[in-house]
């Protein structure tokens, strides 16, 4: 099992798309063609046959900087992923009825949400996520901060789907 040492971390950005953009391409997509575009839209969400307009959607949020997230590395291999960014980046869970009707506060901070995770096949159960949330945690930190929002799985051993997650049943709030 590797530890926390062996693992390095990278700003998602135009020059680590191409590192973004192996990772995402060896599992399809992730979910089959979402590429962590899901929480970035409203309304209806096509993942089986839009892959490639994720992908490139995802691709045009990188050049305009309206996308943020973790890449983590085992070595120069990209290995994991981690998802953050302010609200208004990520206006889905906005519409969940679920969502509104726990009338949070944001206290008037600088609001962020971590959305989605995501770990190489291989890499799983070493470690990889821990240390991607650590780096995202930080990386927020280091933008200002505030109250940071996530939304783990209803159900443990199978990840986060995005229509469990997206139910909102559970929220986690930190303040950084």
């Amino acid at each position: 099992m590797k530890t926390e040492n062996a693992y390095s971390s990278k700003e998602l950005n135009s020059t680590t798309w191409p590192d973004f953009e192996t990772l995402f391409a060896k599992h399809n997509g992730v979910w089959g063609g979402c590429w962590c575009m899901f929480y970035h839209t409203i309304g209806e969400f096509l993942i089986k046959g839009h892959g490639p307009d994720n992908k490139k959607a995802k691709k045009g949020l990188v050049k305009k900087r309206r996308t943020h997230g973790i890449i983590v590395y085992s070595g120069k291999t990209p290995i994991g992923w981690v998802q953050y960014g302010p609200k208004p980046e990520l206006p889905r869970l906005d519409a969940s009825k679920t969502y509104q009707r726990l009338s949070l506060d944001d206290e008037g901070k600088r609001f962020w949400r971590i959305t989605c995770f995501f770990v190489d096949r291989n890499n799983r159960r070493r470690g990889v996520a821990g240390f991607g949330l650590n780096a995202a945690l930080a990386s927020i930190k280091k933008k200002g901060g505030g109250i940071v929002e996530a939304y783990p799985s209803a159900k443990p051993y199978q990840g986060s789907q995005p229509d469990v997650v997206w139910d909102c049943q559970h929220v986690c709030r930190c303040r950084i």
